[in-house]
């Protein structure tokens, strides 16, 4: 199998050129490595069956274990999460940001992407280039972080290359990043829990 290409971007401004380029690669069912605020991650479309398939695959993932997706605004998780005005009130004080939000599904999201009780992580990452490319797609990105099957975590698109390039389309190459996830908070039925601490630090005012 062939080796994805590397492409360096900038992750603050990223090239336009590139966007469209990551974007149409998820479009056609690829996946793709790529920079966020928390890790290097890999994700593909949201609804692309087969491109989902593929990301349980790499990661030989339990698919009882939904992954999450990441939005390029706060607006557009009302179409994929059922959003009450206390959860909507919450994410707007941390979004974007290291956090990933479990709410109950709407029936956009493909079932395979629901856990068993109809729940969906969402992010919002503070990663320009990552909201560009959603918002390019126009749809959500599914992502999980770029680690081996021992579940080392790869910290550079070198050693992605290296590690699981033959099994991606494109890396997009933004240099070394920091190996913290996100911190993921439930708002189930108006409740804050964390039900894991990273990067997120929960402050409300």
């Amino acid at each position: 199998m062939a080796v994805a290409p590397i492409v360096e971007v900038d992750v603050v401004h990223p090239q336009p050129r590139l966007v469209e380029r990551a974007a149409k690669v998820l479009e056609d069912g690829g996946l793709i490595a790529y920079p966020t605020d928390t890790y290097y991650g890999i994700g593909c479309d949201l609804f692309s069956k087969k491109a989902i398939d593929r990301l349980y695959g790499l990661k030989n993932r339990d698919r009882k274990k939904p992954l999450a997706f990441l939005c390029p605004d706060l607006s557009d998780v009302a179409k994929y999460a059922k959003v009450s005005n206390f959860a909507y009130r919450t994410m707007r004080q941390l979004t974007p940001g290291p956090f990933t939000f479990v709410l109950e599904a709407t029936r956009l999201v493909p079932e395979m992407m629901q856990s068993k009780q109809k729940q969906v992580g969402i992010r919002v990452p503070q990663a320009p280039l990552m909201l560009a490319i959603a918002a390019k797609l126009g749809r959500p990105i599914v992502t999980t972080s770029a680690t081996t099957g021992d579940d080392d975590v790869l910290t550079d698109a070198r050693s992605i290359k290296e590690v699981i390039g033959n099994r991606l389309d494109l890396i997009l190459d933004g240099g070394p990043q920091p190996t913290e996830p996100s911190t993921i908070v439930s708002l189930i039925d108006d409740q804050i829990e964390v039900l894991r601490q990273g990067k997120g630090i929960l402050v409300m005012e």
